[in-house]
């Protein structure tokens, strides 16, 4: 079982500040997210600024794209971006259209998808997915379960490496315990954290502990 990987969310609505927070913790995670906040806010240019900083780096542009894939994908990658996110509900030709123009393409998890559908993504040639407890749903009180759990475990089965996000703190990472997660994918746990920095590298330090 690989270790996970860690990444960080850059959700900040203005630039300046989302390249502070980068500033503090690039050096630290694995992957930089020009989250759907941020794109939507700064667009391209954020993924620009990210890849001059981090040309190391995997940067990810989370657009979660609904159509037109390969017109988002091609400036995404033409910014600078190695990965983007589609949004599940998007149809097959979008998600294929899209990953011919990036280096590897994330479905994010939303609503009510079906392992059906996931079946389907991957005879597409998808495969890599998020799987979300989504910000609206931990502001109305939901947290992790053994049923979010159990579709990691059959995504992971499937075949898919599965990244998860959404109200991820360095306590809640042993849940995961024996899953084979590809990424952990963290905004506010580090960015909002009094010193950024050592948040991260406490994230690191468990992930290394449970899966190492």
């Amino acid at each position: 079982m690989a270790l996970p990987k860690l990444q960080i969310a850059l959700d900040n609505g203005v630039l300046s500040e989302a390249l502070a927070s980068i500033s503090q913790v690039g050096d630290e995670v694995d992957v930089i997210e020009a989250g759907t906040i941020l794109c939507l806010a700064e667009g391209m240019e954020a993924v620009r600024c990210l890849r001059a900083l981090y040309p190391e780096k995997t940067i990810l542009a989370d657009t979660k794209c609904a159509d037109a894939g390969g017109t988002v994908a091609k400036n995404c990658a033409d910014a600078g971006a190695d990965w983007m996110t589609v949004i599940c509900c998007a149809t097959i030709p979008t998600m294929q259209a899209a990953l011919k123009e990036v280096q590897d393409l994330q479905v994010e998890l939303y609503g009510d998808w079906t392992f059906e559908l996931a079946a389907k993504w991957k005879q597409a040639g998808l495969t890599q997915v998020v799987y979300h407890q989504s910000r609206d749903a931990l502001l109305a009180g939901e947290t992790w379960g053994e049923k979010d759990l159990a579709k990691i475990r059959r995504l992971v089965e499937m075949g898919f490496k599965v990244s998860v996000t959404g109200g991820l703190e360095v306590e809640t990472l042993p849940l995961f315990a024996g899953i084979d997660v590809f990424t952990f994918i963290a905004g506010r746990g580090i960015r909002d954290a009094a010193d950024p920095r050592q948040a991260a590298r406490e994230f690191k330090a468990e992930i290394a502990r449970i899966w190492g």
